[in-house]
């Protein structure tokens, strides 16, 4: 007989065999859209509330900072709050911190925010002329490197088969990285990476220190593993030492930071490492349409460690997703799986502006038509695509956020939002917290009602009206002191609220989020996949990422491509992953031409 337990009776079957398998080696093998996060956060939950864990002995780990506030959000709703959620880094760095002043003596060396100023000051050193772009490429390089745990000996060997960045030849790149490490040392400071191997470095080589660490985290849990690097492979080895307690979670198909160092064949190889594991597999999609759902599933088909998806029953979505609005729609569609939508949609164009354009007016329709800006996403490969879009999207009048552009709460407006109300905490006047905040939005010149047509006067609109939405999502009673702490944790965390703005974002930035409208453009040969993409192993990789963009989709899915482009006069070919997919194909302000795979193509 089942035990009846709400930590529990809230997951569906193959979440709950994960959530029980609280001891050993676990692999969570969770397709795109199947309540992972859900499946983890319950799992580390009942391991506390059952008591086979102490909350200060788990050690939650991810690969954002964001990730790692919805671990610790989600963990603190379901009475899991001791539980440390935190990224690799920021979990390497803390540990490094407090032994470095025992083992070294003094304090930790500082870490570099960013590495370019210090590149470009050993490039002055090495007496060479390189540009940003190039400078950029070295920092890639060289984190590369590090994470991939090379020394330098066997990186000199790989890099003539990788290539010196930009105009760079391999002796004056290897001149310049010299440089900066020494520029490094010279300034007691050192990078990102290098938190991760100092780390390590100490536990392998300090038995004290590495005791003390395994006696202070006793179980571990991997979010996102098909991203771990060797570098952080290696850390989490050490933390574990001779034990087994580790649970890891990921899915192949949504391996898209190769160029980064990571591998999915930690993932994949979980089992050969541990014959004993207790392997699940979640493929039960709660966020997509089974129209959706079915071109996801073609586009991975027959690859290493691919996942069948399948629609889930309304009432399991419900549970797993805890979205009124989703639960809502799924409930009035037939027992046994996710309510139909529309066929995804693939629309040709004949150039990159009439794509934007009939983009643009596709959106405004369905906006009119009561879908919120904020659930549409407009995703593409290159930031460069944006421009068009936002033109395109600002022409009809429609709102736009850049991800990946300036953070909120780094926005002036928001900071001196914040801070006004912050600073009107400490007076305690004991008015309505609604009263409060409206009156210090509008002391910033924000009102009830929004500017007329897109623009930069909206766009600040936009930013404090999302502050001033935030107030109808707290508890009832909450004072402004909490209201303004709570505001200063999500600006750590750069936890965002909403702004009714449609998304225009790269498939990588994309990663981990959703909305109920996705439109996909930009999708022609030598741009997904991207020109420099050769080799299977690249190819590969740029399929990956165009599945991460389809399963981003809840209800609505379109597909775009453009035969030209604006900066070439040559005709281009759609993408050869739209021949897979095999979607119906809209010929856009043009007649209809030989189709093959349901992709027109030219004679």
């Amino acid at each position: 007989m089942t035990t009846s337990d709400p930590l529990l009776d809230a997951l569906d079957d193959e979440q709950r065999v994960a959530a029980e398998a609280l001891v050993g080696p676990v692999c969570v093998l969770a397709g795109a859209g199947t309540g992972k996060t859900r499946a983890i956060t319950h799992r580390i939950a009942y391991g506390v509330a059952s008591g086979a864990y102490d909350p200060a002995r788990v050690m939650a780990l991810t690969f954002t900072n964001r990730a790692a506030a919805e671990l610790r959000s989600r963990l603190r709703a379901l009475g899991a709050g001791g539980v440390p959620a935190r990224t690799f880094h920021a979990a390497a760095l803390a540990q490094l911190n407090h032994f470095w002043p025992i083992v070294a003596g003094g304090p930790a060396p500082r870490v570099l925010e960013f590495k370019g100023r210090l590149l470009g000051l050993a490039a002055e050193r090495c007496r060479l002329r390189v540009d940003t772009a190039t400078l950029r490429d070295v920092a890639a390089e060289i984190e590369w490197r590090k994470v991939s745990v090379l020394g330098m000996d066997e990186y000199r060997a790989r890099l003539a088969s990788r290539g010196a960045p930009g105009s760079l030849d391999a002796d004056q790149f290897l001149d310049l990285v010299a440089a900066y490490e020494q520029l490094k040392d010279e300034r007691r400071s050192m990078d990102f990476e290098d938190v991760l191997l100092a780390t390590a470095g100490m536990i392998e080589t300090e038995p004290a220190v590495a005791m003390q660490v395994r006696e202070g985290y006793r179980h571990f849990v991997v979010d996102e593993y098909q991203d771990v690097s060797p570098a952080q492979q290696h850390l989490l080895d050490l933390w574990l030492g001779d034990r087994r307690d580790v649970c890891v979670v990921g899915d192949a198909s949504q391996t898209i930071y190769s160029f980064a160092g990571a591998s999915a064949e930690h993932l994949l190889g979980f089992e050969r490492r541990y014959p004993d594991a207790t392997i699940v597999r979640l493929e039960r999609n709660y966020r997509s349409t089974p129209e959706i759902v079915e071109v996801a599933n073609r586009l991975v088909r027959g690859r290493p460690g691919a996942l069948r998806l399948v629609a889930a029953a309304p009432d399991a979505g419900d549970a797993a997703t805890g979205d009124a609005t989703v639960a809502a729609e799924r409930a009035a569609s037939a027992r046994g799986r996710v309510a139909d939508g529309p066929a995804p949609e693939v629309v040709a164009y004949p150039d990159e502006l009439a794509e934007a354009r009939g983009t643009a007016t596709r959106i405004r329709e369905r906006i009119d038509a009561g879908t919120p800006p904020e659930s549409v996403a407009v995703l593409m490969r290159v930031n460069s695509q944006s421009a068009l879009l936002e033109q395109a999207l600002a022409e009809v009048g429609v709102s736009t956020r850049v991800r990946g552009a300036q953070r909120f709460f780094d926005q002036p407006e928001v900071k001196q939002a914040v801070h006004a109300i912050r600073a009107q905490a400490l007076a305690a006047t004991g008015e309505p917290l609604f009263k409060t905040v409206s009156d210090v939005l509008r002391s910033l010149g924000w009102s009830v009602e929004a500017p007329a047509g897109p623009g930069a006067v909206r766009s600040r609109w936009e930013s404090l009206n999302a502050l001033a939405r935030l107030v109808d999502d707290v508890p009832a009673g909450t004072t402004l002191r909490a209201f303004a702490d709570d505001l200063s944790a999500r600006a750590q965390a750069q936890h965002e609220p909403a702004i009714a703005a449609v998304t225009l974002a790269t498939l990588h930035s994309a990663k981990g989020l959703e909305w109920d409208e996705v439109h996909l453009v930009g999708l022609t040969e030598g741009m997904l996949p991207i020109a420099y993409a050769t080799g299977l192993e690249a190819i590969d990789e740029e399929r990956r990422l165009l599945y991460v963009g389809i399963t981003r989709a809840r209800r609505r899915l379109t597909l775009s491509w453009a035969a030209r482009s604006g900066a070439h006069r040559g005709e281009r070919e759609p993408s050869r992953f739209l021949r897979e997919l095999d979607i119906r194909t809209r010929d856009a302000q043009r007649p209809a031409r030989e189709r093959v795979g349901g992709v027109p193509m030219r004679r």
